[in-house]
């Protein structure tokens, strides 16, 4: 390694500087690809360039991003639907954990995705985290951009929070091959917390109900309370939560609301895996209580 930096005349502070930008750039160019792949669901015939007008990427100019989308297969003349996958740049993958798996309590499977909202003529990101027991959305976050830390790390860190780090342990943690759940900085979150990552191989129906609860906030509250500005999104989307977790009956969960749904089911929760279970039952719902009146009041 000494001798190949010495031929390209550079030290050796610039050479891993050199190559840690390429690995940011693949990183950066995995997630526009992700939204590229959602907006094409959306709008099959849209082209790279009205897409690059509504992703508005702030690292990548307008002909680099066309280039990006025809050289991974979104030529608008293609009548065949091609999935971009991960797997042939070496994207780390993990396998398909849910499936056929049975949840029985909450704290054992969490699912995640990221979708995006327009309004005033570009693009917003809404990530949502979801506890697949009882419906219920644990982590969010809002952003303008696709960047990881803006996105994928604020929702998990709001889990945490949610939920609390030890309560996660052995957890998994579901989502689809957007590159904000396999970068580094996410991978050494869920390391850390000692949780399972799982993703969907090829089919979006793997990870269902995040898909089914993006079209849910979005239609049944966001659009109706037609925010005009990144501040009113970001406040509607914390009105939308507390709504859905609070006062939305799911006809899955016995008309019950997700929150009426855990804490009826907190006992027995507790008989099947105390490790599953967020602390001391009687402590922890008075947290959350408190939590969600101050987010009413709010």
């Amino acid at each position: 390694m000494k001798d190949l930096i010495a031929v390209y005349g550079m030290s050796r502070q610039n050479f891993y500087k050199r190559l840690a930008a390429l690995g940011y750039k693949m990183e950066e160019e995995e997630q526009l690809l992700y939204m590229v792949q959602k907006i094409r669901m959306n709008h099959p015939r849209m082209s790279a360039r009205t897409m690059y007008r509504m992703v508005q990427p702030q690292t990548i100019g307008r002909d680099k991003f066309e280039r990006l989308c025809l050289e991974n297969g979104y030529r608008v003349k293609r009548k065949k639907n091609c999935r971009v996958t991960t797997n042939s740049k070496g994207v780390i993958r993990f396998p398909n954990l849910i499936q056929d798996n049975e949840v029985t309590a909450v704290n054992q499977v969490f699912a995640s995705d990221i979708t995006y909202y327009e309004m005033n003529g570009r693009f917003y990101y809404l990530t949502y985290i979801i506890d697949l027991y009882n419906r219920e959305i644990v982590g969010t976050s809002v952003s303008d951009n696709l960047r990881t830390e803006n996105t994928t790390i604020p929702a998990i860190r709001q889990l945490v929070r949610t939920r609390g780090s030890q309560n996660l342990e052995g957890a998994i943690f579901h989502s689809d091959g957007g590159g904000q759940y396999y970068c580094k900085e996410f991978i050494e979150i869920t390391k850390k917390l000692k949780v399972c990552n799982s993703m969907t191989q090829e089919k979006v129906y793997e990870n269902a109900h995040s898909e089914r609860l993006n079209g849910t906030i979005k239609n049944d509250y966001l659009y109706p309370y037609h925010p005009n500005n990144y501040q009113a999104l970001k406040n509607s989307n914390k009105k939308a939560i507390w709504m859905y977790n609070n006062e939305k009956p799911h006809s899955s969960l016995k008309n019950l609301t997700p929150v009426q749904y855990r804490k009826k089911n907190a006992v027995d929760n507790e008989n099947i895996s105390s490790r599953y279970f967020p602390l001391p039952t009687a402590h922890h719902h008075h947290h959350i209580e408190m939590r969600e009146r101050k987010t009413r009041l709010n």
